[in-house]
Parts: C-alpha cells; structure tokens; sequence
C-alpha cells in the first residue's frame, strides 16, 4: 500500500514537472527514473539495522590526536618556511660574512705601500712571480691564522676573571680607535705625499739586501720569501687589526677575509707593485684605512648594547 502511494506520488510530481518544462528537464529525468525506481523497489532496512552503535572513546580520541598531529606538522612547516626564521638560521651565516667583509678591507688596504708590498713586489721583480706570491701570501695566511688564534684566547677569557665584562670586545674597540685616529693624522700631516711610501721601499730593499736571499727559485725562494714576510709582518698594524678583529668578531670570517685581504695585496705586489706604487697616495690611503677603522669601532661598540 505505502510501496503504490510513493509510485503515484513520484509519476504525478515527474508528469507536473515534464509539463512545466519538456524540453530542459527530459535528460534529467530520464537519468533519475531509475535511481528512483531502485529507490523505491529496495527493501527497507528493519529498525533496529538503522541504529548504528556509538563510536567508542578511543576511536573518539584517535581524531583530535591525528588533528593535533596535523595542526603540528603544518605549524612547524610554517615556522620553518617564515622569513623571519630563515633569516634567524641564517644568522650565523650573516655574522661570518660581516667579518670576512671587515677583516678583507682592513687588511687590503693596511698592506697597501707596506713593506711586506714592497718585499713581495721587488722579490717579483728579480725572481719568479708565482713562486714569490706562493712564499708570501702563504706566510701572511699562516700569519693570519695565529694572529686569528691569539684573538681567540683572549675571547675564551672566562667571564669569571673579567667580571662579565666583554673585555675582548673594549680591546678591539680601543685598537680600532688608535689606529683610525693615527691613520688620520699621519694622513693629513703629510706634507709630501708619496714619501712614506718610498721609505717602506727602501726598508724593503735594504731587507733583501741584508738576507742575500738567493734568487735561484724553487722551494728555497718560497721559504725565503715566507721567511722575510714573517719577520717583517710581526708586529705590523695589519697583524694586530687582525688580533682584534680575531677577539670580537667571527673568527673563521676574520681567518678568510684576512687570508683573502693578503692574497689581493700580494697578487697585486707582484703583478707590478714596484710600477702601480708610483700611483698610490698616501693620504688617501691613510685616510681611508682611518675611516674604516673607526666605522668598526662604532659598529662594534653598537653591538655591545
């Protein structure tokens, strides 16, 4: 009975419909027919199959634990992916090439018109230029790694000892004053530009001509070069800007921008320092190595606060 009532209703709502529209609805209807027969010829289940049980606590507990796990994954996905985080794992990268841009610039410009230069240039110019550049850029690198390491011993200083107070930090910062402010006056106190210049040169030639280096090449001009280079860089200002630079700030940035600083003086020594010499200015030099030494004393004392 209730079976006939459904057909009757459903045939009389398909005929009203198709009336209304015969020939937008044809496909549609025709689709649906069947589904509607196999919905009212399929028996329907007993009452007590249409009760379905209750999911159980744990099953319950099983979907905020895989939402949470999810909620997790996306967020540490996000917090990885953010820019602010890259840029914090990055910050160690940072830190390094900020002491590799100070240490090259101080150090290139230090050795501009030094005696090293000068050693390295006039060794190039009697001997073998490869073998002079590998002699002294070899024992400038080895100076800069010692030099990087006495830096370290006095950052390693225990703050037991120095109260808590950043005493390789106010170091550096007192060397960079000195020597900013006595590059600068001895730059503009120069009343005859070039001449200190050509007195670094004369110690240099006076330095060759007292070891009686012997210009034969080979491994015995590379350990003479390095040997010269070594006793005329002990001491040297370039050397104690590279100990402060070693104490505040990232030692393997110092390391290679200073053994990179050597590498660009030197190679420039030798591909004609004695000729390119004639064109350095020593008050520019001696102002720009003064500036640049007291823009790393501000940016250091910066850094403290």
């Amino acid at each position: 009975m209730l079976r006939g009532t459904l057909l009757l209703l459903v045939a009389g709502s398909t005929g009203a419909f198709h009336a209304a529209a015969p020939l937008r609805h044809a496909t549609t209807m025709r689709s649906s027919a069947p589904l509607l027969s196999q919905l009212v010829n399929e028996p329907q289940p007993a009452p007590e199959a249409q009760l379905q049980p209750l999911p159980s606590s744990a099953s319950m507990s099983k979907a905020p634990r895989r939402l949470q796990a999810a909620t997790v994954a996306l967020a540490a996905g996000a917090v990885l992916l953010h820019p602010t985080s890259a840029h914090a794992a990055s910050g160690a990268a940072s830190i390094a090439d900020s002491a590799f841009a100070q240490a090259t610039s101080l150090i290139f410009v230090s050795e501009l018109g030094d005696k090293t230069f000068f050693i390295a240039a006039l060794l190039a110019a009697r001997a073998s230029k490869l073998l002079t550049f590998v002699g002294c850029a070899g024992a400038l690198a080895f100076m800069t790694v010692i030099s990087v390491a006495i830096g370290q011993i006095f950052h390693a200083v225990p703050p037991s000892l120095t109260q808590g107070l950043p005493l390789d930090d106010y170091v550096a910062i007192a060397s960079f004053l000195f020597f900013g402010i006595k590059s600068l006056v001895d730059a503009f106190g120069v009343e005859e530009d070039g001449a200190g210049i050509a007195e670094e040169r004369e110690d240099a030639e006076k330095v060759l001509d007292e070891s009686g280096i012997a210009l034969k090449g080979g491994w015995p001009l590379v350990t003479e070069a390095a040997t010269l280079t070594l006793a005329a860089e002990i001491g040297d200002r370039s050397q104690l800007a590279t100990i402060a630079l070693g104490a505040a700030a990232n030692p393997f940035g110092v390391a290679l921008g200073g053994t990179f600083g050597h590498c660009m003086a030197t190679g420039l020594a030798v591909l004609g320092g004695s000729f390119i010499s004639k064109y350095f200015s020593e008050r520019v030099i001696g102002i720009v190595g003064g500036v640049l030494f007291i823009f790393f004393a501000l940016t250091t004392l910066i850094t403290l606060f």
